[in-house]
């Protein structure tokens, strides 16, 4: 996979430490491991899902629907326990290797319960592996429990409680999928059950629609962090109030280009968000799908203008919003500062922050 960007001189992003927190279950998966699960069952993939890079396409073939038909490819090829180990394992190892210290991964465990036994084997599964894949990783690993808007509010309830009943390991709810489909106040019971067991308020809000579903999202799910958040930039006023109250924004700059938000990653108005004093996290969303990863993303941020100084504050934001156990939280920001301290490249080490071979 490649960066959006050639890599410029400056210390090497794969060794600052940093925080994960907008990462999907299936599109966290290696190219190499959906190829080769799909090979053992014999499905015939997309073209484009064969590619090592699945949507670097014209900005005229970009959009939600083609996302989705690849998502669903991609998601059909997990059918088993193992497959779901292997997918949580080889993000924590591929998280590992781009300096993340901390990966929130976000399940929605509907699609793969029938194949386990049902949603509480599935979520079980994935619980289990995250705590056997942090001990032999070195990466802190929560799970977010996230609904679907293509579903019902009650399902997105009974995922809740399960959620609940598994606290501690799981450390948040989210709201994913088309923010065009359903009616968000009606997830709001949902994510009052989250809540009221300690969990994080993590729905996705601001990507394909604007401000007026940012506020619509704040008032009725009452987030902890917003995945994405980027459109609450146009309009200053809603983006001093999300400022206010310490909701922290979860950037993926290139799926929103791939998904033709912008235009380029390097039109995320971060900028604007650093500079209004929004607590960041960079993210990579679906690196299956956008071909790029975490480092990815700190690599854009560098092109459009930031710092070492300012990428070492992207990460450190990442820290803090992070569900981690202060213990985590303080060895990593230690680590930060470490980083900014330490020699600058020219240029940057070669081949770091990409996905490692299977």
């Amino acid at each position: 996979m490649s960066s959006a960007f050639p890599a410029s001189p400056g210390r090497d992003l794969a060794a600052l430490p940093k925080a994960h927190l907008h990462l999907h279950f299936t599109g966290s998966m290696r190219p190499s491991t959906l190829r080769q699960l799909a090979e053992e069952r014999g499905i015939r993939l997309p073209r484009s899902l064969t590619d090592d890079v699945a949507l670097q396409v014209e900005p005229t073939r970009r959009g939600w629907f083609r996302f989705q038909r690849q998502y669903d490819a991609a998601r059909a090829v997990v059918d088993s326990e193992s497959a779901m180990r292997r997918i949580v394992h080889e993000a924590a190892l591929d998280d590992a290797a781009e300096g993340s210290g901390r990966l929130e991964l976000q399940v929605d465990p509907t699609s793969y319960a029938p194949f386990v036994g049902g949603l509480t084997p599935a979520l079980e599964i994935v619980v289990d592996q995250a705590t056997r894949s942090e001990a032999e990783t070195g990466v802190s690993i929560g799970l977010i429990v996230a609904a679907s808007r293509t579903r019902h509010p009650l399902d997105a309830r009974t995922l809740a409680r399960l959620a609940a009943r598994h606290a501690g390991r799981v450390i948040g709810f989210g709201l994913s999928n088309d923010e065009r489909r359903g009616v968000t106040a009606e997830y709001g019971p949902a994510f009052t059950i989250a809540r009221r067991a300690g969990l994080l308020s993590v729905p996705h809000g601001g990507e394909l629609l604007g401000p007026t579903h940012v506020e619509d999202v704040v008032e009725h799910l009452a987030p902890t962090r917003l995945g994405h958040g980027v459109r609450a930039a146009d309009d200053p006023e809603l983006l001093d109030r999300i400022v206010e109250a310490g909701i922290g924004l979860e950037v993926c700059p290139a799926s929103n280009a791939s998904l033709g938000v912008v235009a380029d990653p390097a039109d995320i108005p971060l900028r604007q968000l650093v500079d209004a004093g929004a607590q960041i996290a960079l993210g990579a969303d679906d690196p299956l799908l956008f071909g790029s990863r975490l480092v990815d993303q700190y690599e854009t941020a560098r092109a459009i203008g930031f710092s070492d100084a300012e990428l070492a504050g992207l990460a450190a934001s990442s820290i803090r919003i992070s569900a981690a156990d202060e213990t985590t939280k303080h060895r990593l920001l230690a680590g930060v500062e470490d980083w900014l301290s330490g020699p600058v490249q020219h240029p940057p080490t070669a081949g770091r922050g990409r996905t490692p071979a299977p």
